[in-house]
């Protein structure tokens, strides 16, 4: 018999962040933050994949200054998950993460506060069909409810502000809008999002901002989180730690399959989006192994990237993976090109190869080959398709004249 003691989720609206859905019933989703420079595109991509890896569902990735926007143009096409736009004090900054193609917009109430200005960002937002989180936390409210409630931050604080910044959105008809009331006291926030809850029917997204490092961050994240979630109120989730992104997500996967919210895995599969440069049906290819491999009791993490170009750097965290090229797939283990497949083979070779590096370890595997001659093999399709596509085959370069204009 199983038993349970969650109560029945708080009905919401949704909105879809990307392909993801956010509310209205959808799984539970985990989020997690890149702490790298924006504007480092290949070190925050490489953060992004890790993360997915780990479990993250969606990943925040500032947008501080024009160095970062134009950062976002180069790594949203090639992110394997959904990107969300941190923008704090500059309205414009969200209007370029906008022209950058980021899939969602967190916005910090407190922080960009001239009407016109914030309503010009839900109007482009609307216009683009990109949702927006209302990002009130308590250590920078807006300095007039400082005064209203004696300098002190409350849940009505915070409850007040969320809902003055929906009501800006709302004169200009947005409404495609998820909400946090974060605080460092987990009291606090139990507090604001109960009494959120209760106003609004939009999804929320929890969390306990600055939680701090390792362990403490980690129980008190889980206290205010799981707390909530066992009541029913919360729609998506972010583990605010001192610490590695990836424990983040980690600790967010673990937390919501222990709850019940989510499945367990065996295989963890992470695949590219599919951007300009793909060289096969990524969205096929991952079908067929996740099919393939649903039955097998392999703790692995297996990438399905696109293309030769980028796939074995980008996803070199992953036990074993294969990259498309020249009609061929490139098999690697932990980032070492390992063989050459045929491109209807190449489930079948990830199978296989799993099953051996289970069975006899990573080493095992690598010395079974020839790694010269896998590189030198993947490095030549590597070259014949820059030079076919050429260097910017995802338009990235177009995004960023884009945002040069604003």
């Amino acid at each position: 018999m199983q038993i349970t003691s969650i109560s029945e989720r708080r009905p919401t609206r949704q909105i879809m962040v990307g392909p993801i859905p956010v509310g209205g019933g959808a799984p539970v989703t985990v989020q997690s933050m890149t702490t790298t420079k924006t504007s480092d595109v290949e070190g925050t991509l490489q953060q992004i994949y890790d993360l997915a890896g780990a479990g993250a569902d969606i990943v925040r990735c500032t947008c501080n200054d024009l160095a970062a926007a134009e950062g976002l143009a180069h790594i949203v096409p090639r992110s394997p998950i959904p990107i969300i736009a941190d923008v704090h004090n500059q309205y414009k900054m969200a209007l370029a993460a906008i022209a950058s193609g980021v899939d969602c917009l967190r916005l910090n109430p407190g922080n960009i506060r001239k009407i016109d200005h914030i309503k010009a960002i839900a109007m482009e937002a609307g216009e683009k069909g990109v949702p927006i989180r209302i990002g009130v936390n308590g250590g920078s409210l807006h300095p007039d409810l400082y005064a209203k409630y004696g300098d002190t931050v409350t849940p009505a604080a915070l409850v007040e502000s969320a809902l003055n910044e929906l009501s800006y959105f709302e004169e200009v008809g947005f409404d495609m809008v998820k909400i946090s009331v974060k605080a460092s006291s987990v009291p606090l926030m139990v507090e604001a999002y109960r009494e959120l809850s209760k106003v609004t029917d939009h999804p929320l997204h929890l969390g306990v901002t600055e939680a701090g490092p390792p362990p403490g961050g980690l129980i008190k994240s889980t206290a205010g989180i799981a707390t909530l979630l066992m009541e029913g109120i919360g729609d998506t989730i972010r583990y605010s730690l001192t610490a590695d992104p990836v424990e983040e997500a980690r600790a967010g996967r673990q937390l919501l399959e222990s709850l019940g919210l989510r499945e367990r895995q065996n295989v963890d599969l992470i695949a590219c989006p599919s951007c300009g440069r793909a060289e096969i049906d990524v969205f096929a290819i991952a079908e067929e192994a996740q099919r393939t491999f649903a039955t097998k009791k392999i703790p692995l993490q297996i990438a399905i990237m696109g293309c030769v170009v980028n796939g074995p750097g980008e996803a070199r965290g992953a036990d074993l993976g294969v990259a498309a090229g020249n009609k061929r797939g490139h098999l690697f283990v932990h980032g070492q090109n390992v063989a050459v497949v045929k491109e209807d083979e190449m489930v079948e070779a990830l199978v296989d190869w799993a099953e051996y590096i289970v069975e006899n370890g990573v080493e095992a595997a690598l010395a079974r080959v020839d790694l010269v001659k896998a590189k030198k093999e993947a490095e030549i399709d590597r070259k014949k398709l820059l030079l076919e596509q050429g260097e910017d085959v995802n338009q990235g370069q177009k995004r960023v004249d884009l945002i040069r204009k604003i």
